[in-house]
């Protein structure tokens, strides 16, 4: 049956491989079911709601992926995305409208990965701006988890100060950090994972983690957060918003296909990855479930790259993963006694991740450099994701057209800098006394 229904050997691989896949797979990436709640909390949401939310999310949108385009990765609620979800868009129209924005932007992603649209998108979206935005996040994401832990706090002088390092709450999450570093430069699998699990068994005597009792239990009621989304009060956000979720959703899920594709030779004979549509369309598929469910928006997990490493090659993987998840929801009361300092540590890690993109940005060219820049800088410095690529598509075209290079920009981006440039208005207008 399994064979029937995967294409085993026509894909070279056998079952054991794929098992095995499948968990390395889930291994690296199940820290977002602790995560993930400890950041959507912050909105106010429920955390058991959300976790619950965040499991189920990632097992049906995994197990889609396994069955439709039959494709070895893994997905699940995005960091970054869900930082900007709780810290940003929610603060300002409530999480019921934030998840409302991230049902619309799903919306829209379907209907763009249905219809072919998104090709022309990848293609006209410079490359610098797509790491740009990757880079930015993880500074954004890992200041958050600098703050959550107590390394980093607030100062009316000079904005952000180092905080007191000899308290329990910053020196168990500096253990941690310290720990899950350890690991990941040992290349353990699900470093930070482990990392998340060992930092909070760590805080049981430091007397921080509160040990409430079995870690095995009912999983949390999707009520608090089922069907919540405020579809009418998500375009108070403002169309730049919107623009944002779906701008991080699309490039990054497209960026992590290829790439992965590429370094495991999955890509056909023209260098393309086969599946990229159907795996678009799963991809947006789960973020319109996401919202639905309680979750901020899904998108395809980097870390699947780990499974694949491993000989993952069909939807067996994926289905291995997606069952995993579903097994997961009976340890809801183990996430409940993970505190702020465990997870921080993993905010931290992952923003180090992301900085990688920074690399493949070509700041010998200033035309390339300054928009870069700006997209990276902006996003920790004003706390907003949709602030820090609109700046990006602003002055993109602007130091192309005054360099003379006009022609290096694609029309789409100048669209884009245009609509950009509204997100900008009202407090230009505020600023001016309009």
């Amino acid at each position: 049956m399994l064979e029937k229904l995967f294409k085993l050997k026509e894909n070279g691989t056998d079952v054991r491989t794929e098992v095995i896949a499948g968990i390395t797979t889930f291994m690296t990436m199940a820290y977002i079911i602790f995560v993930n709640p400890a950041i959507l909390s912050k909105a106010g949401m429920d955390f058991g709601a959300v976790m619950t939310a965040t499991v189920l999310s990632a097992g049906f949108t995994t197990l889609l992926n396994a069955l439709y385009p039959n494709i070895p990765f893994a997905l699940a609620s995005g960091m970054g995305l869900n930082a900007f979800f709780a810290f940003t868009v929610a603060k300002q129209i409530g999480w019921q409208a934030a998840l409302g924005v991230v049902f619309i932007e799903g919306i829209a992603f379907l209907v763009l990965a249905i219809t072919g649209a998104l090709s022309a998108a990848d293609a006209a979206v410079p490359a610098s701006l797509k790491r740009a935005v990757s880079v930015g996040i993880g500074l954004f994401i890992a200041l958050i988890g600098m703050r959550s832990a107590g390394i980093v706090v607030g100062n009316p002088d000079t904005l952000i100060s180092m905080g007191d390092l000899t308290q329990p709450g910053p020196g168990l999450a500096l253990i941690g950090l310290i720990l899950t570093a350890v690991l990941m430069a040992l290349r353990v699998r699900g470093a930070i994972l482990l990392g998340i699990l060992i930092t909070t068994a760590i805080g049981i005597p430091m007397g921080i983690t509160k040990v409430t009792g079995s870690i095995i239990g009912k999983p949390a009621s999707l009520a608090p957060v089922f069907m919540k989304m405020d579809i009418a009060g998500a375009f108070s956000a403002g169309i730049m918003t919107i623009f944002a979720f779906a701008f991080v959703d699309i490039f990054d899920t497209m960026g992590t296909l290829v790439g992965t594709a590429a370094r495991s030779g999955l890509l056909d004979e023209k260098g393309r990855y086969p599946k990229t549509k159907p795996a678009m369309i799963v991809d947006a598929i789960g973020t319109v479930l996401g919202a639905v469910l309680g979750t901020s928006t899904v998108t395809t997990y980097v870390e699947s790259s780990a499974g694949i490493a491993e000989g993952g090659r069909t939807g067996l993987t994926s289905l291995v993963v997606a069952l995993l998840f579903f097994l997961s929801l009976i340890f809801s009361p183990l996430a409940g006694m993970v505190p702020a300092q465990a997870t921080a540590p993993a905010l931290i890690i992952v923003g180090v991740l992301m900085m990688a993109a920074v690399t493949r940005i070509n700041f010998e060219d200033f035309t390339e450099a300054f928009p870069a820049f700006i997209t990276i800088s902006v996003m920790p410095f004003t706390g907003s994701i949709a602030s820090g690529i609109a700046a990006g598509f602003v002055t993109y075209p602007i130091v192309k057209l005054v360099a003379g290079r006009a022609r290096e920009v694609h029309w789409i981006v100048y669209v884009l800098g245009l609509v950009s440039l509204l997100h900008f208005i009202p407090s230009l207008t505020k600023a001016l006394g309009l």
